[in-house]
């Protein structure tokens, strides 16, 4: 089993915020992790994204994805054409939030088949915070209901990480230990 980070656009990496503390610990377990620099990471292109994570990290049924922001919903789009054994969606949303930026990705230019979603992976986590400052908290209920996911909604968590620093993510590697 291995564990690939997708981290958000605007530039985001796998070396920010709480991705080395998550990286730290599941490793801790015998878990392999990619934590890797993803191309085209200021846009986070679709076009480049899903062949990034299906050719060149080899994500497959016995994968575990955890996407950030524009990262889960990589996870998301990517878990819609590929088996994939289970995903965690951080700050998830599921349309462009009129955002020029989110529009130019490619993500949000058809309908979500929510069903194919769910039914390739065993299992779906979410996290979401009622104070992200992006992204609204009917973005991630939505979703929770589609993907009948296992959710955490906090009130003061913000973005979990780029509108401030968060170091160490401990709700979600005790989520993701159950699944392992």
């Amino acid at each position: 089993m291995k564990v690939i980070f997708i981290p958000g656009n605007g530039g985001g990496s796998p070396q920010d915020n709480w991705f080395p503390y998550l990286k730290r610990e599941l490793e801790k377990l015998g878990v392999e992790v990619i934590a890797q620099e993803f191309p085209d990471n200021d846009l986070a292109r679709e076009i480049f994204w899903i062949p990034y994570i299906k050719n060149e990290l080899n994500a497959d049924e016995t994968t575990i994805l955890i996407g950030h922001s524009s990262g889960a919903v990589a996870a998301m789009r990517f878990a819609e054409k590929n088996k994939i054994s289970g995903s965690v969606l951080v700050a998830s949303y599921y349309t462009d939030l009129n955002d020029e930026k989110e529009k130019l990705s490619g993500y949000f230019n058809r309908d979500w088949n929510w069903e194919v979603i769910r039914n390739n992976q065993k299992w779906v986590i979410q996290f979401a915070s009622y104070d992200d400052p992006w992204i609204p908290i009917e973005q991630p209920r939505f979703i929770h209901k589609k993907l009948k996911s296992e959710y955490f909604e906090f009130k003061n968590k913000g973005h979990f990480g780029g509108d401030y620093k968060k170091l160490e993510f401990p709700e979600l590697l005790d989520a993701i230990k159950k699944h392992l």
